[in-house]
């Protein structure tokens, strides 16, 4: 077997596609077809199914990425490692990786008066839509691939490494005053009969409020998906429909309103990840510590606490049903 071939599965598992894994490797998708046959024909096993949305691990491909995570999670952090070691207190670069929500609504206003304490240490912030959701992809298996520190809206269920909740992630649906004007305000889960509706993909795991939306959607239009709250906050501001938000992204959206709040939609939990060994360096310490007191801070617009809404009978048990799914 060619040991280099891993390397394309990871990529793949990873992105979820060749094309994402050609990007990844700076390669062309040819080439990562190719390799990962080779793989799959030196194993004697298929390792994943081409299904229309990409590329999905089969059983066998699953007991692989199992075998091979923490390799992979080792090696890739070699280079940080050393890095760190050549470093004292709090000089150095911290690899962070969150949604992009948490990254634009609380992480980067912050980073100039945290510069400003700590000028010998550097912030690169990575934006995964993969860690602004509850998800099955691989990829979560190994959320500190690449990075030191990263923030993530459901707590990883695998891996060796220092968890710590750091709050919570709260939803709500919103929509444009134009579209509420013309459409109507619902006022309980069964009034969006015959609303237009933005959704999430279907294949994000039905946790909190993309396990309500999935069944809140059932009645109304989709009129599309998507796992970038951004673009859903772009087509609800434009008219488009209700749309599943994180308070803190809608309520400060002044061309958006709120029609039910987290008590109905649901939250998600946000947890503050990274690797036993380096939490104990100082400048992933500081880092850290920035991390908490600034979602601390946020707290109140994170959970949505900005907007009260008066829950309905069936918000009720659909928020009841939805805590004991996603238990």
């Amino acid at each position: 077997m060619n040991w280099d071939d891993l390397r394309f599965f990871l990529a793949v598992a990873g992105a979820g596609s060749l094309s994402g894994a050609a990007q990844q490797l700076n390669v062309n998708t040819t080439t990562v077809l190719r390799r990962v046959s080779s793989l799959e024909e030196d194993l004697g096993a298929r390792l994943f199914e081409r299904e229309r949305t990409g590329y999905r691990l089969t059983l066998e491909g699953e007991k692989l990425m199992e075998a091979l995570d923490p390799v992979d999670r080792r090696l890739s952090s070699l280079q940080r490692d050393f890095t760190a070691s050549a470093s004292a207190g709090t000089q150095g670069t911290v690899r962070l990786a969150s949604g992009e929500v948490i990254a634009a609504s609380v992480i980067a206003p912050a980073l100039r008066a945290f510069r400003d304490q700590h000028d010998g240490l550097d912030i690169e912030l990575l934006t995964d839509p993969m860690l602004s959701g509850a998800s099955a992809a691989p990829r979560i298996a190994n959320p500190l691939k690449d990075v030191d520190v990263a923030i993530r809206a459901a707590r990883p269920t695998q891996g060796d490494m220092l968890m710590r909740k750091v709050g919570d992630l709260a939803f709500g649906l919103y929509a444009s005053a134009e579209y509420l004007a013309e459409r109507g305000r619902p006022g309980k889960m069964g009034d969006l009969a015959g609303h237009d509706v933005i959704g999430f993909p279907r294949s994000e795991t039905p946790l909190g409020p993309v396990w309500w939306l999935s069944r809140a959607e059932k009645p109304a239009n989709t009129l599309f998906r998507s796992s970038s709250a951004a673009a859903r906050a772009e087509a609800a501001r434009a008219g488009c429909g209700l749309a599943a938000l994180p308070c803190i992204l809608g309520d400060r959206d002044p061309g958006l309103e709120r029609v039910f709040g987290p008590e109905i939609v649901g939250s998600l939990e946000l947890w503050l990840l990274t690797r036993n060994d380096l939490a104990q360096l100082g400048h992933v310490r500081t880092v850290m510590d920035f991390l908490v007191g600034e979602l601390k801070a946020k707290r109140g617009e994170l959970e949505g606490r900005g907007q009260v809404t008066e829950i309905p009978l069936d918000g009720v048990q659909g928020r009841a049903a939805g805590q004991q799914a996603a238990s």
